[in-house]
């Protein structure tokens, strides 16, 4: 697969969500970049509904006819023994994990005030959860070795959403998982980032505004291989969290207080009410400003991205 195999030669990595879209991709470049590669996929229909199988094991199909190393993995790793089956696939059949990569997600759209404990619980199981049962696994794995990266796959939305707090919630908790994975490892020689990608996608394709800046699941690919690689360990790259769409990279800001005040004792909610709005103030949330050109797009049904 290509001519070019330096940057990922003699690693062993772990791709979740692999079947299709962005995930597929990142397989398919790890591969092509010398990697061996664990295709895992539950083969779920965007709801979570109807698994198949057969998913993962056409990438793999696609990795061996080019010429790479791949084996599929068609379990659940929302489970804790579905996480830990990708990291010992990966031993048994190659030795090593070099590196996990958690994009597996679905969704399950509906307003907070509707939405029910079974819209809630897969999304949050299969995001926040089956990052947390790859990267417990595979953590576990890279201490002995002293080496290795793990990489989320958050969201725009961790910033919030109106009719995807399921979503949002999970997005927002990879990005805190990651950073703490990031501070955890950091002494044993692992690195843990996240991507917040903005490409077309099965779940792209739903969302009811224009992404202006979007691109294919192929630009995320070279993002991930480097972060997985030797190249991106020596610039001691950890805690980060970028987001690709189309040529557009970029990095987002650490939390960090903004600004602060001081009582003169404890604060009253009167002195709180006087003080507050003029000196700590706000912070601005971005999205509220779309709001209303998101409600007209949705009452529309446009579909601008599919």
């Amino acid at each position: 697969m290509g001519n070019e195999r330096n940057f990922l030669a003699g690693k062993v990595v772990a791709v979740t969500g692999a079947g299709r879209g962005i995930g597929r991709a990142v397989a398919l470049a790890c591969a092509s970049e010398g990697a061996k590669v664990v295709v895992n996929d539950y083969g779920v229909s965007v709801d979570g509904g109807e698994p198949r199988s057969e998913i993962a094991e056409a990438v793999v199909k696609e990795i061996a006819s080019a010429g790479g190393q791949a084996v599929a993995v068609a379990d659940d790793i929302s489970t804790m023994a579905g996480g830990q089956r990708v990291v010992d696939t990966a031993l048994a059949r190659y030795g090593r994990l070099d590196g996990a990569v958690c994009v597996a997600g679905i969704l399950r759209e509906r307003m907070l005030f509707n939405m029910t404990e079974e819209e809630w619980d897969p999304v949050v199981a299969t995001h926040l959860k089956g990052t947390f049962t790859v990267f417990r696994a595979a953590s576990a794995v890279m201490r002995t070795q002293r080496s290795g990266a793990l990489i989320g796959f958050t969201s725009g939305n961790h910033q919030g959403s109106v009719s995807q707090a399921n979503y949002a919630a999970a997005k927002g908790g990879i990005i805190s998982l990651v950073r703490s994975a990031a501070l955890g490892l950091h002494k044993y020689g692992v690195t843990a980032n996240a991507v917040a990608p903005v490409a077309r996608t099965r779940m792209s394709a739903n969302v009811p505004m224009e992404l202006t800046e979007i691109g294919e699941p192929e630009d995320v690919a070279p993002l991930v291989v480097y972060l997985l690689s030797d190249h991106a360990k020596e610039q001691q790259i950890t805690g980060q969290v970028y987001t690709v769409a189309g040529p557009k990279i970029a990095v987002w800001a650490q939390p960090r207080e903004l600004r602060a005040a001081y009582a003169d004792g404890s604060w009253t909610p009167r002195q709180l009410a006087d003080h507050l709005p003029g000196t700590v103030g706000q912070d601005p949330m971005p999205m509220l400003e779309r709001l209303k050109e998101m409600a007209a797009a949705a009452a529309r049904k446009d579909r601008p991205n599919a």
